[in-house]
């Protein structure tokens, strides 16, 4: 359930896997002599719960103290290196579709936003170097909502009640600090702008390029016809 079946007809091969089964990944690419490999796309957090291990998974598993995406994905690589496979940045490919600074699409940000910007990334930093999450909702200095378990979407649905009716939440997505740009890279696409115009968020600003922008002309489009603004930051 987490990758479109539609995938498979746009690539050479595909493996099916379940969350968990490390032995079998790791040998759909020495089979093949693959000696390097990147991550794409996501593991939605919950399902990090409904693991079925192989006993490969669970000896990585068992070993770490903390469990968080850098940890666990950490983990991965390391057991991917100690059989050839080199697990590598995905930027290099990536790098088009991270804004860098000075990115602006929609509204000019009035001076008040502008301060929220910069207060939200302030948090944002923090709470991503204590591995809690990478969004932060703010409104007039205020924290609204700190991304945990629950991902993006839910973060900015209770930022954007928790702002009132005039709404006006100001959204600020980074990655960590030393972020291990080899997975979990911040990512937003039309999704997270459609959840913003539901919930009342009226600014989304982005750690300049280090943060994903997926599918930017369907982005450009909803923001234009929904008075959003969409910013760079940092």
């Amino acid at each position: 359930g987490e990758t479109d079946p539609a995938l498979a007809s746009l690539v050479d091969e595909i493996i099916w896997l379940r969350v968990g089964q490390l032995s079998k990944m790791i040998s759909a690419f020495t089979d093949r002599g693959v000696r390097q490999c990147v991550m794409a796309g996501q593991v939605a957090p919950k399902n990090l719960f409904d693991l079925r291990p192989d006993l490969r998974a669970m000896a990585v598993l068992l070993r770490l103290k903390e469990k968080n995406a850098h940890t666990i994905f950490g983990a991965i690589a390391s057991e991917l290196k100690k059989d050839g496979v080199e697990l590598i940045e995905a930027t290099p490919w990536l790098k088009p579709l991270m804004p860098a600074a000075g990115f602006r699409c929609g509204r000019k940000l009035s001076a008040d936003q502008t301060a929220d910007v910069q207060f939200g990334f302030r948090i944002a930093k923090e709470v991503s170097r204590l591995e809690i999450g990478q969004i932060v909702v703010v409104k007039n200095g205020t924290v609204l909502a700190v991304e945990g378990f629950e991902g993006t979407d839910k973060c900015l649905a209770r930022g954007g009640e928790l702002a009132g009716k005039d709404g006006g939440a100001v959204a600020v997505k980074v990655a960590k600090l030393n972020h291990d740009m080899r997975f979990d890279i911040p990512c937003i696409g039309p999704q997270t702008l459609e959840t913003c115009v539901r919930v009342g968020v009226s600014v989304l600003a982005l750690e300049a390029g280090r943060t994903l922008l997926l599918e930017r002309e369907a982005c450009e489009k909803l923001i234009n016809k929904n008075k959003l603004s969409l910013t760079t930051v940092g």
